[in-house]
């Protein structure tokens, strides 16, 4: 279940609530006359099944500038009417995709942030160390820490609802993301190679992790099959799932080896990494936006586009 808070103005409360009354799925309404006080008007509460969320946030759409809307999940509730509410709303919880949450998570993930900065960096250079050491372990370490896959649902979010501003942003910040996070490796690994401690010859003893650096059909394939699990994991708020999908696809560990193969100077690894790294972005961004294509059709967006 969903928990809505309303602020309406007091003129159209009447209809606001008729609204509610007609979606099915939405029960509990509550009606607070005047107890909003910025913006002023009357505070209305209800709940609603998952599966109904497209056609309440559709319907009340005109409260995006007229008054207020915020939506929280429940994490419980004991309620006949609540229970009765999910019965009657068509589909199942767990399948629905509320557009307008999806929109503000994606944008909120597409912005170069000094967290996601770091989180890269940190999950690069664990993956660089783990090529040196052919370490699997820390290969697999780095590539649940990376961060790169909420640009990717962004890319995905914005081809299907045609916002290239959205698509131009998350591109921006995988780009600077990952050319960051390659630098500041490729400079750790240079003072490495300074002082003796690692040279071209630790690259050609890492059979164990060679699949970075050797792209293939499989490579595309395990990117489209992690790029649909990643974006019904993020639209079913399955976030545990998301960890699969980081492991399955080698877009972090591609970075770590371009940084130390290029600190090495050894420049014929160097064009098979970049590729690697591509091809699993690609097929991320296309397998996603067939997935959200596919969502849509069963649970199209009730109203206009989403605005993010």
């Amino acid at each position: 279940m969903l928990h809505l808070r309303l602020i309406i103005p007091a003129a159209r409360t009447e209809e606001a609530t008729a609204v509610l009354e007609e979606c099915p799925g939405v029960t509990n309404i509550v009606v607070l006359p005047g107890a909003a006080r910025e913006p002023r008007g009357d505070v209305v509460l209800c709940d609603a099944a998952r599966e109904s969320a497209n056609e309440v946030l559709g319907k009340l759409e005109w409260l995006r500038g007229e008054g207020s809307i915020a939506v929280e999940q429940v994490d419980l509730s004991l309620s006949k009417a609540a229970e009765d509410a999910v019965e009657e709303a068509p589909g199942d919880p767990d399948d629905a995709v509320i557009w307008e949450e999806l929109g503000q998570k994606v944008q909120a993930d597409s912005r170069v942030t000094w967290a996601y900065l770091a989180f890269l960096a940190i999950a690069t250079q664990l993956a660089g160390i783990g090529v040196l050491q052919n370490s699997p372990i820390l290969i697999v370490g780095a590539m649940v820490l990376g961060p790169e896959f909420g640009a990717v649902a962004a890319i995905c979010f914005g081809l299907l609802q045609r916002r290239g501003h959205l698509i131009v942003t998350a591109l921006r910040t995988l780009v600077v993301g990952f050319l960051v996070a390659i630098a500041i490796t490729y400079a750790c690994a240079l003072v490495s190679h300074w002082l003796g401690w690692i040279d071209a010859a630790n690259l050609d003893k890492n059979e164990e992790v060679q699949f970075i650096v050797k792209p293939d059909r499989w490579s595309f394939i395990v990117a489209l099959l992690a790029g649909s699990a990643g974006v019904l994991s993020v639209t079913a708020g399955k976030s545990s799932a998301l960890v699969g999908v980081f492991i399955s696809v080698t877009t972090v560990p591609a970075a770590g080896y371009v940084a130390v193969a290029a600190a090495v100077s050894d420049w014929k690894e160097l064009a098979p990494s970049v590729s690697q790294l591509g091809v699993n972005i690609l097929g991320m961004v296309i397998a996603g936006t067939l997935t959200l294509v596919v969502q849509r059709k069963f649970w199209p967006q009730v109203g206009r586009r989403s605005s993010v």
